[in-house]
């Protein structure tokens, strides 16, 4: 009886998929935080001091304390007023919801730190790896995000602008697009 249960859910839970319906809409669903916004989610910094704290309130110690406004980071987890976030190093902890904004940034290749002297990431003039290169960029650098069509990014940096591949930097998911 038991065998006939597992294989009777099986060919229900493959029919479910195949259709689009069950499994594929409780996915959708899980994909949104309880403030409705998808999780996970870019966003950034909006102040220079941001303490990063070890749960969700005043009452938990602060881990660490961010210096730079603008910095992307990954919200991974809501809960009331309090965002659970990750940084482009992998550190994970819990901010104030009013100390994210909605712009967009990102760094470049940080995975690619320390691995040499002439690693860079090419900003090019249009969103075509043929196209001109307008800057190159150490990785680590931060640039502003002004939009992004799932392949290219069209960011800003100190005196440079132009699009970055999206698997070269970290602050846009691969295939993201948004203006």
């Amino acid at each position: 009886m038991r065998h006939r249960v597992f294989r009777s859910s099986l060919i229900l839970a493959v029919a479910m998929v195949l259709t689009g319906s069950g499994l594929e809409v409780a996915h959708a669903q899980a994909a949104k935080g309880p403030s409705g916004l998808p999780l996970p989610r870019f966003v950034t910094l909006k102040s220079k001091r941001v303490n990063l704290r070890i749960g969700p309130g005043t009452d938990y110690a602060t881990s660490w304390m961010y210096m730079k406004a603008g910095l992307p980071v990954e919200i991974v987890q809501e809960y009331d007023n309090w965002r659970q976030i990750r940084d482009a190093d992998g550190t994970e902890g819990w901010v104030n919801q009013s100390l994210l904004s909605g712009s967009r940034a990102a760094i470049a290749a940080p995975w690619m730190k320390g691995k040499g002297k002439n690693v860079f990431v090419n900003m090019r003039r249009d969103a075509l790896p043929s196209s001109t290169v307008t800057a190159k960029l150490e990785p680590g650098v931060l640039v502003h995000i002004k939009e992004c069509n799932g392949n290219w990014c069209f960011a800003k940096t100190d005196g440079a602008e132009g699009w970055v591949a999206q698997s070269e930097i970290w602050g846009a998911y691969p295939g993201e697009a948004f203006k």
